[in-house]
C-alpha cells in the first residue's frame, strides 16, 4: 500500500476501528461493508454490503445463540429463542448501530442521503450486520465474537430481551379478557419503494385502536400491538418491539 493510499485509509478508517475495538488487516471488506447498493446501482453486488451482510447475520445469531446457551443452562428452547431474537431484531442492531455512529461511514448515492432516524433503521442494522461479517473474513470467528461481546454482553441479562412479540403477547391478552382476536389494519403507506413508510392500526372490540409505523407492514403491526401493551397497562415499559 503506497503511502497516499494508507493515509487514506487510515483517515477513513481510523476513528472508526477505534469505535469498535478491532484493527483490519485488509479493508477490501469493511469497504463494501460500509457502501449501500445506491452508490453502484449498476454494479455487480460484490461491491455493497449485501453479501456481508448476509454472512453477518449467521456470525452474530451463532454467537449470540451461543453466549445464551451457556449462560442460561436452565432455559428451555422457547426462552432461549424469544432472548435470541430479541438481541438480533433489527431495532436492537439500529441500536447499536447508532451508538457506533455507523452512518458516519456509510456511502450511499445520492438518493439516500438521509441515513439518520426511524426510516433508515434497517439500513443501518444491515450495515453492522456487514460489518460483522466483515470482522470475521478479516480476524476469524474469535475477533468476530469478540466483537459481538463488547456490544452484546451486558445486554445478555437484560430481562427485558425475554419478552415475547407484541403481536403474539397482545392476542394471547386479548383472549383472556375475551375481546376477541385483534384486526390489523393497513392506513398509509409513504416512501419510495426501496425505503417505504407503513402506517398500521390494530383494533380489538371495545377498544380504543393505535396504530403503529415501520418499514414494514409486520414491523407497523408490532408498533402498533405494542402501543395499545403500554396503554393497556400491559407492558409497563414504553420500549415496544418491532
Amino acid at each position: 500500500m503506497s503511502t497516499k493510499e494508507a493515509e487514506r485509509v487510515a483517515k477513513r478508517f481510523g476513528s472508526l476501528e477505534t469505535r469498535l475495538g478491532y484493527q483490519f488487516a485488509n479493508y477490501d471488506n469493511i469497504e463494501r461493508a460500509l457502501t449501500h447498493s445506491s452508490v453502484r446501482k449498476k454494479a455487480n453486488c460484490a461491491f455493497q454490503y449485501e453479501r456481508l451482510e448476509f454472512l453477518g447475520d449467521r456470525v452474530l445469531g451463532l454467537v449470540i445463540a451461543d453466549m445464551l446457551f451457556r449462560n442460561y443452562p436452565s432455559a428451555n428452547e422457547g426462552e432461549l429463542s424469544l432472548r435470541l431474537n430479541s438481541l438480533v431484531n433489527g431495532k436492537f442492531l439500529a441500536k447499536i448501530s447508532d451508538e457506533l455512529k455507523l452512518h458516519e461511514f456509510i456511502r450511499t448515492g445520492g438518493d439516500l442521503k438521509q441515513l439518520t432516524g426511524s426510516r433508515m433503521e434497517n439500513v443501518r442494522a444491515d450495515v453492522l450486520e456487514a460489518v460483522i461479517g466483515s470482522i470475521y473474513l478479516d480476524g476469524g470467528l474469535e475477533s468476530a465474537a469478540e466483537f459481538i461481546d463488547r456490544f452484546w454482553g451486558t445486554r445478555l441479562f437484560d430481562e427485558a430481551t425475554v419478552r415475547r412479540d407484541s403481536k403474539t403477547e397482545l392476542q394471547e391478552w386479548s383472549h383472556a379478557k375475551r375481546l376477541g382476536t385483534p384486526k390489523y389494519k393497513e392506513v398509509s403507506r409513504s416512501g419510495p419503494d426501496h425505503d417505504p413508510m407503513f402506517v398500521v392500526a390494530v383494533q380489538i372490540e371495545g377498544l380504543k385502536e393505535t396504530e403503529g409505523t415501520g418499514n414494514s407492514k409486520r414491523a407497523a403491526e408490532q408498533s402498533a400491538a405494542g402501543k395499545m401493551l403500554i396503554r393497556e397497562e400491559v407492558w409497563k415499559t414504553k420500549e415496544t418491539d418491532k
